[in-house]
């Protein structure tokens, strides 16, 4: 009973961050176009908040790990999150409002990937694939784009804070009912922390896969711009996060099924070249709801390579610094490669069209593959002198 009250806690609480998180991403640069703000600002907007995570996460990952609870750092960072949007929705200086989105995302990233660092403990001290309880998360974000996205569509993008609030409340209150999970007792120094950046095999790992997250976090920065520039409307915008957070969600909840066939490093690649074919496509298509209903290839790109890489990157890791290592690749996941993403994407689509962004795009993620292919044939090698020996 208590195991499954924990897994439902951890599921909702889950559901409805990645809600918020939905917002965040789908629609905050859709309210900054509302409010006359040009696409280059819109990217400087969405670049540091990267930035900011890119210290913020290994930093709350550290704390965590340093001792050993989770459920207590979210809590700071829900409220920081809660405090601090009340000045990201309605500061109109843009240099105020720049610093607002740093101090904001340095509480607001490191909640999800927290959330995910917890799911994964939670996973395999109860015997669960990590999939299946961070596909709640997916479920989330796909249901509030519905939700959210037809609000938008009669109420209008200025009441952004509304909706934010109430799905940043219920968290918090879900957060309450949420376990920690004590990989170790096993204490951590500043310093073994630092040791982690002397991992080859981590530090190369996250390297190559940053051509592919690149073009992933360009994506979700600039995808409602696209879907606009090619004549499409903010429902169209929630739909097409609902068609691809959906099948998201699918792949993450059956992953125990298909996660097994192959290695984690062959799901990446493979994650990969269907990320080159998507975005070539997408460069080509003139009409927005074909874009919207390509939308399911999400969960063929982000779903599979997210699980498998999270997976690749905890074997990867000491037990006792876990969550101090899924934060650095979530940092780069999601911050450093968000930085190169909505800087490089805002120049291009202010200075030529989102078609050449997307081209662009499936250029760098075949880079990615190539990178991919090398690697995972050295670790392949490894493993067969290791086993020689």
């Amino acid at each position: 009973m208590i195991k499954h009250k924990s897994i439902f806690y951890l599921s909702m609480f889950l559901f409805f961050f990645h809600s918020t998180t939905m917002i965040i991403i789908s629609y905050l640069p859709v309210y900054f176009q509302s409010q006359g703000m040009v696409e280059s600002k819109i990217g400087w907007i969405l670049a540091v908040g990267p930035f900011a995570s890119i210290l913020a996460q290994p930093f709350w990952g550290y704390m965590s790990d340093k001792y050993k609870t989770v459920k207590r750092i979210l809590f700071i960072t829900l409220t920081g999150m809660f405090t601090l949007s009340f000045l990201l929705f309605n500061v109109t200086s843009f240099a105020l409002l720049l610093v607002t989105a740093a101090l904001f995302f340095s509480f607001q990233s490191p909640t999800g990937a927290l959330g995910d660092s917890l799911a994964s403990k939670t996973a395999h001290k109860l015997g669960k694939s990590f999939g299946s309880i961070r596909g709640w998360g997916s479920m989330g974000f796909a249901t509030s784009t519905l939700v959210v996205g037809a609000f938008f569509s009669r109420a209008g993008i200025e009441y952004i804070h509304y909706p934010f609030l109430i799905f940043v409340v219920i968290a918090f209150i879900v957060c309450l009912k949420i376990s920690d999970v004590e990989v170790t007792n096993k204490p951590v120094t500043l310093i073994d922390a630092v040791k982690l950046g002397g991992n080859l095999k981590l530090m190369g790992f996250l390297a190559i896969i940053m051509f592919l997250t690149v073009t992933h976090r360009a994506n979700d920065s600039y995808i409602g711009l696209y879907i606009k520039e090619l004549g499409g409307n903010e429902s169209m915008i929630g739909l097409a996060w609902f068609i691809a957070v959906g099948s998201e969600a699918i792949v993450f909840m059956t992953s125990n099924l298909w996660f097994k066939k192959f290695n984690e490093i062959t799901f990446i690649l493979l994650a990969g070249i269907l990320y080159a074919v998507r975005w070539i496509l997408y460069s080509f298509i003139q009409d927005p709801m074909v874009i919207v209903f390509l939308q399911v290839t999400h969960g063929l790109t982000f779903g599979v390579f997210y699980v498998s890489a999270f997976q690749f990157v905890t074997k990867l890791l000491p037990a006792e610094l876990q969550a101090t290592g899924h934060l650095l690749f979530i940092s780069v996941f999601f911050g450093l490669s968000g930085i190169i993403g909505s800087l490089a994407g805002g120049f291009i689509i202010e200075n030529a069209s989102g078609a050449t962004l997307y081209s662009y795009m499936g250029y760098l993620a075949s880079a990615g593959c190539l990178g991919l292919a090398v690697y995972l044939q050295r670790i392949r090698k490894q493993m067969q002198l290791t086993l020689s020996d």
